[in-house]
């Protein structure tokens, strides 16, 4: 969906340069770049965008659903590790980037989802991605948010990255988060609590083109990420009027369980043993949560999430 509307949204700007609209396009790179560090200094959200009676529709489509297991005080500043990323990232937009869901349930917490600071290149795109609180990944970006002194602010990183949505295979509990540990220095640094999210059906949204780890596709997927920063998955749904083919998600729940929070003590300069001991402790945070709720969304009792 949000690949589509950036699609749109470029479109548009090529429209206003080739048009007689030129002028604009020039006002608009000017804004453009006097405006270019606002994603990584807190976003421009706006209450009217994530109150769209749309993003209703968008939630009850599959549905959406937030699960809240434990209090998560608004004094304090949380860093929320959102799992798995799947293709769409569904839960982690109908959550954390429209109301009422997360205010409902924690109210005097402001979430933040931080994407790739790619998508704030994207002319008139980047308006509309910031609108509905999304900000930039950049350490930079992380850092403004969790800096808030009164408390309050809770970033939300969707952990394995790109990376992970080739692994979004309906069935698939694989997780790229072994090498993950710069959220965790984030949170040492800040002393931000750490909370696992699980979203129990996310990886259930699409079909995706087998890539196995070691085919020629895969390999190709891989190295363009590499070299793109984003994963192009070969994936496919249903249609409009079809349930056969078609780029339109599934209509599968989304059980997005917001785990019990981490108490973080502050570490300006935490140590590799520190940062490994509470992503350790994390890894084990995360499968407990999953292990205590799976019965209760379809997983049987003998698959567990895999770490690699």
């Amino acid at each position: 969906f949000l690949s589509l509307v950036a699609e749109f949204c470029c479109g548009f700007f090529v429209i206003l340069i080739l048009g007689n609209f030129w002028f604009l396009a020039v006002l608009y790179l000017l804004w453009l770049y006097l405006d270019w560090e606002t994603p990584c200094a807190g976003g421009r959200r706006s209450q009217w965008v994530r109150g769209w009676t749309v993003w209703k529709y968008f939630r009850e489509y599959f549905p959406i659903h937030l699960i809240k297991t434990s209090e998560l005080n608004p004094n304090h500043n949380y860093l929320l590790g959102f799992h798995p990323h799947g293709v769409l990232v569904a839960g982690a937009f109908g959550n954390f980037c429209t109301d009422p869901p997360f205010k409902n349930l924690f109210p005097g917490l402001t979430p933040y989802l931080h994407i790739m600071p790619i998508w704030f290149g994207c002319p008139f795109f980047r308006e509309y991605i910031m609108s509905a609180g999304m900000v930039s990944a950049s350490k930079e970006s992380v850092s403004h948010v969790l800096n808030n002194k009164g408390g309050g602010h809770a970033s939300v990183i969707v952990i394995g990255g790109a990376e992970e949505s080739l692994n979004a295979h309906p069935g698939s509990l694989t997780l790229n988060i072994l090498k993950r540990k710069g959220f965790i220095k984030m949170a040492l640094k800040h002393g931000a609590h750490l909370v696992p999210v699980f979203s129990f059906g996310e990886n259930e949204l699409f079909k995706q083109v087998a890539n196995p780890k070691g085919s020629w596709l895969r390999n190709v997927q891989e190295k363009l990420q590499k070299i793109m920063g984003f994963a192009l998955p070969l994936f496919h749904a249903r249609g409009v009027f079809q349930y056969s083919f078609g780029l339109i998600p599934y209509r599968q729940p989304i059980h997005t369980v917001v785990g019990s929070p981490i108490p973080v003590k502050q570490n300006l300069n935490p140590t590799t043993e520190e940062i490994d001991q509470l992503h350790a402790l994390y890894l084990q945070k995360l499968k407990k949560l999953f292990e205590e709720h799976k019965s209760n969304y379809g997983i049987p009792a003998h698959k567990s999430l895999i770490f690699e």
